[in-house]
């Protein structure tokens, strides 16, 4: 959607609400590339302001926005109880959706987009890179909490967002399928790399299994667990909210904990093409094992526990698989700004699974170290 389309859109979805006064301005908001977002300045009747998020959900990423926002509405509403029982604020500790002037929880333009609106949370700031251990740490102790705060949720109840998103299984197969196929022959260039992945296929179902077993239960996650989805109180600089909540569905916590890790536990870019500048950072590792237990706490059991290693090898491993396809394929999901980029993406991602290999025993003695009493 260009500029003038979505401003004059937003002029439209403006009017389905009651913000309690006259909208100022508007301007666009955040750094994000799925959805459509800006900040509405509003003069409340009283003549104090309130800011508030209004925000178009990505039709290419999200095909059933109705039942996302059924998702975020009943899990924000259970975390404001929460949070109001532990003596916080709502308010700023999680998001509030704000509903239309009929009542809904959002609204569908004249062009069939779907828009959500939410409270601005006041006084924070978001990073987009952990350039501090204490950053990480802090990330670590609000995704920690997430779960703590949804320990209780009964996750069976929650819509897939995106189906079969974190089926390394399936990501795989999709893999196998795209080898085969090799539309562009690129495969004859990255044989080894597709033969790194391929003989990891037994360890694509390690956590699938250990789910279909019973080991492993099935958990409210967030499934995009980056720093940048974490509001940071200005005045204190602790993690005070966590946000972006599309992708909030039934999962695996080692899967939310693998993703922190595979993008934070690292000092090189995504798509660093000299692999020996891409290596685990232990020490990030256990700083943010210990920030996310901290929180976590006996919201997870044992086995979820000693299972964490194994989400951050998964998850790496999964995205490998999934850069790699899309290059086999010919960058048609991933956007790419040069040829081979999404090639480059694969070849860190396998580089980081091979460093967890070798600290694998040193990574497994690290959460043992937080398994409580």
């Amino acid at each position: 959607m260009s500029m003038v389309q979505a401003e004059q859109t937003l002029r439209e979805v403006l009017a389905a609400y009651d913000f309690g006064g006259s909208v100022e301005n508007t301007s666009r908001f955040g750094e994000g590339h799925i959805n459509d977002t800006f900040r509405a300045d509003v003069l409340l009747v009283d003549g104090s302001r309130r800011k508030v998020i209004v925000q178009r959900i990505s039709p290419v990423a999200f095909k059933q926005p109705y039942q996302l926002m059924e998702n975020v509405v009943n899990v924000t509403r259970y975390l404001g109880r929460e949070i109001e029982k532990l003596g916080g604020d709502p308010s700023r500790e999680t998001l509030t959706v704000i509903r239309t002037r009929d009542g809904s929880s959002c609204v569908t333009d004249s062009e069939g987009g779907v828009w959500r609106a939410f409270l601005f949370v006041e006084g924070t700031v978001c990073y987009q890179s952990a350039e501090t251990r204490s950053l990480f740490a802090a990330s670590g102790r609000a995704f920690g909490r997430f779960q703590r705060l949804l320990r209780d949720y009964p996750a069976e109840t929650l819509h897939e967002t995106i189906p079969r998103f974190h089926d390394t299984e399936n990501r795989l197969q999709n893999l196998k399928n795209a080898v085969a196929a090799d539309p562009l022959g690129r495969a004859k260039d990255c044989q080894a790399d597709i033969d790194f992945m391929l003989a990891r296929e037994k360890d694509c179902s390690a956590a699938l299994q250990a789910q279909r077993d019973g080991v492993l239960p099935l958990r409210v996650t967030h499934n995009d667990t980056k720093l940048n989805n974490v509001l940071m109180d200005e005045q204190t600089g602790e993690a005070l909210c966590v946000i972006d909540l599309d992708t909030v569905m039934p999962g695996l916590v080692i899967n939310d904990f693998g993703d922190s890790i595979r993008f934070g536990a690292n000092h090189s870019a995504e798509d660093e093409p000299d692999l020996s500048k891409v290596n685990l950072d232990v020490e990030l590792f256990e700083i943010y094992t210990a920030a996310f237990l901290e929180e976590a706490g006996d919201a997870l059991t044992e086995a979820e526990i000693r299972y964490l290693p194994w989400g951050a090898k998964l998850m790496t491993l999964e995205c490998g698989i999934r850069f790699l396809t899309d290059y086999l394929e010919g960058d048609s999901y991933f956007h790419i700004s040069r040829p081979g980029q999404n090639l480059d993406r694969a070849r860190t991602q396998c580089k980081l699974v091979a460093d967890m290999e070798e600290h694998w025993d040193e990574l497994n003695a690290i959460v043992a170290k937080y398994i409580p009493n």
